[in-house]
Order: C-alpha cells, then structure tokens, then sequence
C-alpha cells in the first residue's frame, strides 16, 4: 500500500500577501488544475510552457490540434493563487522566451510586459506554436515563431505584427503525406536550428525518415539528420558576444539509442545515450523533451524517462558533464524555478480517461533524484554493416551501477570488435577489451560493477553486421 503526504501547508513571508493555507498532497496542488469541460472535450488538456516574470509563474496550456474550450493563459502569484487571464486563447501553445531587449516574456501567442500587461499577437492565436527565438539579424526588434505545421514567422517585438519567413515541409523536403510535428527550434552561433519529431511504424522499419533536424544561416536550410528529433535548446541570454557561452543541444532518437547532438564554436558531434522506457516512441508521444536552465547555471535534460545534469558549458568540443539523475514516467511539457522550488507543468489526463485536466509540481530540484534509480537501455548498432577500422558514435557510461553489453555478428566471417573507454570524457579513447564473435555469432560482456567510463564505443576489426546493445541497472 503507497503512503501518501497530505499537508495543509502555510505559506509565510512569500512577497506582501497575506499568508494562505494551500492543500497540497506530495508537492502538488490540487487548485492548480488546468481543465477543460468534461463534455464536448474531445483532447488532452495539458500546460505546455513555464516561466517566471513580473513577480509572477506565467503558464500557458494547450489542447490538441486547436480543439477544445476554457483554458488558456495562467497566472500563479507569490501565495499561490492560481487565475486565468482575462486574455487567454484556447490553443495548442508550448513555447517561451524572455526577451530582454524589450523587457518582454512571450509565452503562447502573448507578448507579457514587465509590469505584468498582457498583449496578444492576433495573427498567431490560431496556430500550434511550438518555439519562440531570439532572432539572427535584429535580435533587438524581431523574435521568431515556428509552429508545430513548420511554418516560421518573425514578429516585430513592439507592433506584434508577424510575417511568414518558411514553410519548413517545403523547405526541409518532408515526404508526401507524412504528419509534419515540430517541436522546438533555439538560436545560436549565428543559425537557427529545429527539430520534427515525426516517427511512426514506417520509420521504425526503415520505410520513411520523416524526422528532421536541420539550420539554417538565413539564407540557406541544410539538413543535419533525418530522424525524429524532439527539442533543440541552450542559453536564452549569452550575453554580448556570446560570453557565457552558447553551446546549443538537440536530442532526438531512431531504433538504436536516443541521439544528442552537439553544437560548439560552430562545430556538430554526436553522442548516443540509453532510454529508460518505450512509452515515447512515436510521434505524439516524443513531443515532451525538454532541456533548460532549472536554476542559474544547472541544466537539467528530461529524454526518454531520465532526468540528467547537463553541463552549460562545453570545453575543447567535448562533452563530458552528462551525469543520469533519476528515471521516470511522468511527461513534462516544461520545467522550471519559482520562489526557490523547481516546477513541473504535467500532462496527465485526456478524453480517453476521463474529463482532461492536468497540473503543477513544486518541489526541490534535488528532490528528483529520489524519483528512482537511472537504469535504461541502448546502443551503437543495430543490424548494421560495418567495416575495418569502423567506429562507432560515443554512448554514454556513467552514472549506472551495473552494465552489460550484448554483441551479435550476422555476417559470416568472425568479426572482431573492440571495446573503446574515454573515462575523461574528453575524447581520449583507449581500448578496454576485444571481443570476438563468431559468424551469425552471439557475445556478452559483463562490466564490473559501478565501472565508471564516461563514454564507450565499438571499433570493427573488420566486416560484418554487428549489433551491439548495452543494459544498465
């Protein structure tokens, strides 16, 4: 039987309002519920996006494909008061930005001043808004727009007047009648960079890459992957000239292992990290990956079912802060600090199950380490064919107590494969182990226990099509 914590709590001294008596059961609060009309709902009723501004928690909540009523913009006060805006749009929002150059938050369709005045940008009500960014030319006048449809807009931070830029299906070559699902986009380095998570069975059996991760200079898109990828994120304010660095992220997935990438002075590299759960995979169910700033200078990434530290800064093009927090089951559209809690918004409940509604989660940021242990799964090829000398991407290590990996040979000639470690994360490989496995063969490998490489890798030795699979507990 699971004890539950009910406490009655008192708030004192949180800003010049009265103390309130607010219900909570284990750091969440009941009369913080987005809701929508138990009859006539025919979606999810979520809270798509977070953020601290004007003395205030802005939250702003979504309903699938613009369907459905009476939720909109929300205001959380320093006692905990929970009110929806005067100015609420029923729609399907999940984007933030403050923008200091105008003393502005935008979140959903509206521009939020510093003394809390509300306005809407008209043209954008109507559309799935999936991102909001600093703009690359007039980064003090102009912010960008990109809707979950891969449409871009740029929108003057003073009119709210919006013009269409791109029509990203178009530009980024998605194939005919694929379900184009963009779900972030972030600038920096002088690009824009977006991500569509688009994955269903013809991904997953090779048929159609729908995905995409892709920049663009302004002038020309390139595409960087044709997988799905689910959030692109870094520093919202670096500073001038970039000085607390600008190291951008992006994490996506296909069969093998969840993807991060890595943007650096100008430079991509790519890592692999395990997944701690199938329940993502598809389409809808990627689309609540978050990286972000949880408290001043601590990133905290959500992908997959693991909560991971990850470093804000990025020496020498080598990533090696990357350390897994606590595994998990619960979506979260976004997260982030108020009044020294950090909060999760939720998704929890749609029309499937009930009347949709979800809500908020206060606690400590530490607190989630408690959630449960990281464990997950993943690897470095799958079925594939790989030749002498072949590397493969890094995949990540640390932080898992005990590790095995699974090698298995479809070609029909032995196939050596050595097993490389770069326990300083700083890309000096060295080899651990050899392993031989023979034609249409099968390998294992248990590691010591709390073995502690911060990456790991396979070089060929020669050809064949290996698989190679690593499980953590």
């Amino acid at each position: 039987m699971t004890a539950f914590l009910l406490l009655p709590t008192v708030l004192l001294g949180l800003g010049d309002d009265p103390p309130t008596a607010r219900t909570q059961v284990d750091g969440v609060f009941p009369h913080m519920t987005v809701s929508a009309p138990g009859v006539g709902s025919r979606s999810e009723t979520g809270i798509g996006a977070l953020i601290p501004w004007a003395d205030r928690l802005w939250a702003v909540g979504y309903v699938a494909h613009v369907s459905g009523k009476g939720i909109g913009l929300y205001e959380i006060g320093p006692d905990l008061s929970f009110t929806r805006h005067s100015a609420s749009v029923t729609g399907t929002f999940a984007n933030r930005l403050v923008h200091w150059d105008s003393d502005q938050a935008f979140i959903g369709p509206h521009a939020i001043a510093a003394n809390g005045a509300v306005r809407t940008i008209e043209a954008l009500k109507a559309h799935r808004l999936a991102a909001t960014m600093r703009h690359l030319s007039d980064p003090k006048g102009m912010v960008y727009f990109l809707t979950m449809e891969g449409l871009l807009f740029e929108v003057d931070v003073k009119t709210l007047e919006a013009k269409q830029l791109a029509d990203l299906v178009v530009e980024l070559k998605l194939p005919k009648g694929a379900q184009p699902h963009f779900k972030a986009a972030h600038t920096a380095q002088g690009r824009l960079v977006v991500a569509n998570n688009t994955y269903e069975e013809p991904e997953f059996l090779g048929q159609r890459q729908a995905g995409r991760l892709a920049e663009w200079d302004g002038k020309t898109w390139t595409i960087l992957e044709e997988g799905p990828f689910i959030e692109v994120s870094g520093k919202q304010n670096p500073g001038p000239g970039g000085r607390y660095g600008n190291t951008l992220f992006a994490v996506g997935s296909d069969r093998v292992s969840v993807i991060l990438r890595v943007l650096h002075d100008g430079q991509w590299t790519r890592y692999r990290l395990p997944r701690n759960s199938h329940s993502w995979d598809h389409t809808w169910n990627t689309e609540w990956m978050r990286i972000r700033e949880a408290q001043t200078e601590r990133y905290l990434m959500d992908a997959f079912g693991l909560f991971y530290d990850l470093p804000g800064l990025v020496y020498g093009g080598k990533v090696w802060g990357v350390r897994p927090i606590a595994s998990h089951l619960r979506i979260c559209p976004d997260f982030c600090s108020y009044r020294g809690l950090l909060v999760l918004a939720g998704d929890q409940t749609d029309n499937a199950v009930g009347q949709p509604q979800s809500g908020l989660w206060f606690g400590a940021l530490d607190s989630i380490a408690k959630w449960g242990k990281p464990t997950g799964w993943g690897g470095v090829w799958r079925r594939e064919e790989v030749r002498e000398g072949s590397t493969s991407d890094p995949f990540l290590m640390t932080g898992f107590d005990k590790k095995v990996v699974h090698l298995t040979n479809d070609g029909p000639t032995t196939l050596d494969l050595s097993i490389e470690v770069d326990f300083l994360g700083d890309g000096s490989w060295r080899p651990y182990k050899l392993m031989r496995v023979p034609p249409s063969g099968y390998e294992h490998h248990v590691f010591p226990d709390a073995f502690s490489a911060h990456w790991v890798r396979l070089r060929a030795g020669g050809t064949g099509i290996a698989t190679v699979e690593f499980v953590y507990q």
